[in-house]
């Protein structure tokens, strides 16, 4: 049986991948240069399995070493699940992808604070929640706005200075009981 789009993307190891990739074009070399934790074999089977899927596209090959050097990038819109999918999910696994999800920015966080040249205070390291009163209407106009907010963000691309931030959203309503 063919794994889901939603059941290959939110595996822990492969959803680190697409965030260690998202923005670039990474060999899987460099993937795992910026993953040291992942074992090279592990890398390269899940880097096979999310091009299989689609869900990262060959930018460029050349030969090295009497083998192929393949550089990935993200297909279009790889990084995240469509309303469709979403919807096709049960509960348990949205549990698990916003479990790896999760585990995956803990990571990322990990990784920063640990540096030895990480500085909170200089390099504007924020983490909030907000809790915010909306009708089912507002919570979609909001969501709508954030991604006109972004687009033009998420189009630039490395260089002229630019380093790479991560913005990590997760919007919760909240369920009384």
């Amino acid at each position: 049986m063919t794994p889901t789009r939603s059941e290959v993307l939110l595996h822990p190891v492969r959803l680190r991948v697409v965030l260690a990739i998202t923005g670039e074009e990474m060999t899987t070399a460099q993937i795992g240069e910026r993953l040291p934790d992942i074992p090279p074999a592990t890398l390269y089977r899940h880097v096979a399995i999310l091009a299989a899927a689609g869900l990262l596209e060959v930018a460029r090959e050349r030969r090295s070493r009497g083998g192929v050097e393949r550089t990935y990038r993200l297909a279009k819109g790889a990084s995240y699940l469509g309303a469709d999918e979403a919807a096709s999910m049960t509960t348990d696994e949205h549990m698990a992808g916003f479990l790896a999800f999760v585990g995956a920015v803990v990571g990322d966080f990990a990784r920063y604070i640990e540096h030895e040249d990480s500085d909170p205070a200089q390099d504007a390291l924020s983490y909030r929640q907000a809790a915010l009163w909306l009708t089912d209407q507002e919570r979609g106009e909001l969501i709508q706005q954030l991604i006109g907010v972004l687009e033009p963000y998420l189009a630039l691309v490395p260089g002229d200075s630019r380093s790479r931030s991560f913005l990590t959203t997760i919007l919760i309503p909240d369920i009384e009981t």
